[in-house]
């Protein structure tokens, strides 16, 4: 006997997110209709978020470091994230990173893309934090191969940190993602990174017109982080120029540094870049899905029924015009109906 509902609102409905009065018929963890219908209601029914980039270990560590520079936060081995990484017990961190993954979950995430230090045992600590959650965390390893093959791929801090040759040769004959890090505080390390052929891009602030070529040649996806970049005072990527160029997705970094609240990312991005909410909602659904090889961020027949839906007649919302805007430059956790995070097996 197969598990049914139904969610009804005013649907974003596909890749563009066209807005269709309707229901949303769910089967078995998938998406089996979306049927348009006049219906009594406000509420906006919403592609669930992927979160492109995190650093979810960084939760036994919010708002540590003021004042001090992006190297003297995160960079490897001894930066301040690092050390105190080292410094927390097992128990610790995860019950830390579980929090920070329920609070995505309640939030309308979905999954995330995490670059999860401390090697294998990092990778087995991330996968105890989302044991028993809905959200799923499509983990990269790091600083060993081992951390890779434990994993869904490897997430490479730099091209300055390392040549990494050997970690992508082992990811790519193992069928899985490879990320780097890449113009984050200046552009000298971009050209090594595209070197490596990887999968996807982080950050990508300081760009010249040859690796904006390069990328745009090889169609190699880039994950932004904005609020990230402004706290670490390495500046903000150029999201529109980013866009000409590729798909661009969108992360929200250290948790450390900002809160994994995707609400608050796409609204400073949009903000920021002048690209418009439509874009900047794709950057935080269907963008990141599909670097992570994901079936959701799409409300759309055949995809898995990962959603959630907003009260539209919140003392926040109530009167809205343009539902995309709204969601993108006005809603928050706090108006969240519900959350469905269901997947077909």
């Amino acid at each position: 006997m197969s598990d049914r509902r139904v969610i009804e609102g005013r649907i974003l409905r596909g890749r563009d997110f066209e807005a269709i009065d309707g229901r949303v018929v769910i089967e078995d963890g998938q998406i089996v209709a979306v049927e348009e219908d006049p219906v009594d209601t406000d509420d906006i029914v919403v592609p669930a978020f992927v979160n492109a980039h995190t650093h979810i270990g960084d939760s036994i560590a919010k708002e540590a470091g003021e004042g001090l520079s992006l190297d003297e936060l995160v960079a490897p081995p001894d930066g301040l994230k690092h050390r105190l990484l080292r410094e927390a017990g097992h128990e610790e961190t995860v019950a830390a990173m579980e929090r920070s993954l329920s609070f995505m979950q309640s939030g309308g995430t979905a999954a995330c893309i995490e670059f999860r230090e401390g090697g294998v045992e990092g990778v087995r600590a991330m996968a105890e934090a989302a044991e028993g959650l809905e959200i799923e965390s499509v983990t990269l390893g790091r600083e060993e191969i081992e951390a890779m093959e434990a994993a869904d791929g490897f997430g490479a801090s730099g091209a300055r940190d390392g040549e990494f040759g050997r970690e992508r040769t082992a990811t790519r004959e193992a069928g899985k993602l490879f990320g780097i890090h890449a113009g984050e505080r200046d552009p000298d390390d971009i050209n090594g990174a595209l070197d490596l052929d990887p999968d996807f891009l982080v950050h990508m602030v300081h760009t010249e017109p040859i690796h904006l070529d390069r990328v745009a040649d090889r169609h190699v996806p880039i994950v932004v982080c904005p609020r990230s970049n402004l706290v670490t005072g390495v500046g903000t990527p150029d999201i529109a120029e980013l866009a000409d160029h590729t798909t661009v997705a969108l992360g929200t970094d250290n948790v450390m540094l900002n809160s994994p609240s995707m609400f608050r990312e796409m609204e400073f991005a949009a903000k920021l870049s002048g690209v418009s909410a439509r874009y900047v909602l794709k950057m935080a659904t269907h963008h990141g899905a599909d670097i992570a090889g994901l079936n959701c961020g799409v409300i759309a027949e055949d995809r898995d029924a990962r959603l959630f839906v907003l009260d539209g007649d919140s003392d926040n919302l109530g009167g809205y015009r343009n539902p995309v805007r709204a969601v993108v430059r006005r809603a928050g956790v706090d108006d969240v109906r519900e959350v469905v995070l269901d997947a077909a097996d």
